[in-house]
């Protein structure tokens, strides 16, 4: 014999054993063990576990392989006998078995010949829990994108706030206290470009007796998790400010949201209905301006749509409440939080158009005030979600409408 060519193990004295072989492998690490002739006819199945892979496989003795399988694996049937056959052989193949419910069973299956013209053993271990793993990982990666897109969205939503609360709004990083975002009303209470303000301590634009007071508020709420308010001087001004740091997290960071609002800063509706008309030309998404109070005083044409109506005119004066789920108690809240912080964001609730039709929406609000007015400014828009079920934070079932 040449020394350059590998000795193969003649496995035909094993033929007549080829059955208890089956039994054997099934028992030590297989689920599954056929025997079949080597033009591919099961001559015997066996299974292992309390729960047989394929309940009916006893009926696939003297059936070919290949008719047991789906349609799309029966290639890979072939050509796994085609491999055996030529070699002896066969590299493990997924394999697809109907189960007579309208789904499969995947298993993944090897082969060895027992000797030339021997029976074929060939024997397959169960995929399902790996497929359900599998399917648990794309659902699970399939629902973060979502969250992602629904986090971008809702980012979106609450960057169109930050831009146009006409207080003083930055984002802080709670542990180096530096600047990361701010809004243009910061820019005109500094009197400094944004670019100019970004990256700096939060407590730069404080006269020198304020700063550490400003520095000891942020650690505060960052310490306690709550939000926390000082009164403060602006550095070379007369003017006196409320300075309020609310911690919140983003990105698993913690982060300070610092809302600076001058007290004696003078302001005059013009002002105001500037403001106003930018927030409400400014997107396409429902947006509502109301009193402190909650009655509409301003509502873009997006909104109007959303609860069919006809006109500004049709809800001026009204409660949003006339047609957002939530409780009196729950709108209060809402409305204490952006009195207080200067912004909410994300709330999730349902808007009930007069035609009875009820829409899943996000919404967040902004705090506009300019000198002794105060307003609020909602966004409100809508997204495909899940029924909320009664009992939840927000009310499922249509509020009345007031007069």
């Amino acid at each position: 014999m040449n020394k350059g060519t590998p000795t193969r193990l003649d496995l035909g004295v094993l033929s007549p054993w080829a059955p208890e072989l089956a039994q054997t492998f099934v028992s030590l690490s297989s689920d599954i063990a056929l025997v079949m002739d080597g033009g591919g006819v099961i001559q015997s199945v066996v299974q292992g576990g309390s729960e047989p892979l394929a309940p009916s496989a006893q009926d696939w003795v003297g059936r070919p392989w290949a008719d047991t399988v789906t349609g799309e694996t029966r290639g890979k049937v072939e050509q796994l006998l085609k491999e055996v056959s030529d070699t002896g052989i066969a590299r493990k193949r997924e394999i697809n078995h109907p189960n007579g419910v309208g789904t499969s069973v995947a298993v993944a299956y090897t082969a060895v010949r027992l000797g030339e013209g021997g029976p074929v053993l060939v024997v397959g271990c169960d995929l399902r829990s790996i497929t359900a793993i599998q399917k648990r990982f794309l659902d699970a990666q399939q629902e973060l994108e979502r969250g992602y897109w629904r986090a971008r969205q809702a980012e979106a939503r609450y960057r169109l706030l930050f831009q146009v609360a006409t207080d003083a709004v930055m984002v802080v990083d709670a542990h180096s206290l530096q600047i990361l975002e701010a809004n243009q009303a910061t820019s005109d209470l500094f009197e400094l470009a944004l670019e100019q303000i970004v990256g700096r301590q939060a407590t730069f634009g404080f006269e020198s007796h304020s700063r550490n007071a400003v520095a000891e508020l942020m650690t505060a709420a960052r310490a306690s998790g709550q939000p926390a308010e000082i009164r403060a001087r602006l550095a070379g001004k007369v003017t006196a400010t409320s300075v309020l740091a609310t911690p919140f997290r983003s990105d698993d960071a913690m982060r300070l949201l610092v809302r600076v609002r001058g007290i004696d800063l003078p302001g005059t509706a013009a002002d105001l209905n500037a403001t106003l008309a930018r927030l409400v030309d400014s997107t396409s998404e429902g947006v509502v301006v109301t009193d402190p109070v909650g009655r509409i005083q301003v509502a873009n044409p997006a909104f109007l749509r959303l609860v069919a109506m006809g006109s500004e005119g049709d809800v001026k004066g009204r409660p949003l409440m006339d047609w957002v789920g939530v409780s009196d108690q729950q709108f209060a809240a809402v409305l204490h939080q952006v009195r207080r912080q200067g912004i909410a964001r994300r709330i999730s609730s349902r808007l009930m158009s007069t035609d009875a039709s009820v829409t899943e929406v996000e919404i967040s609000a902004a705090l506009l005030t300019e000198g002794d007015q105060e307003c609020i400014g909602f966004t409100i828009h809508g997204v495909p979600v899940p029924r909320i079920e009664t009992g939840s934070r927000w009310s499922s079932s249509p509020r009345p409408s007031r007069p």
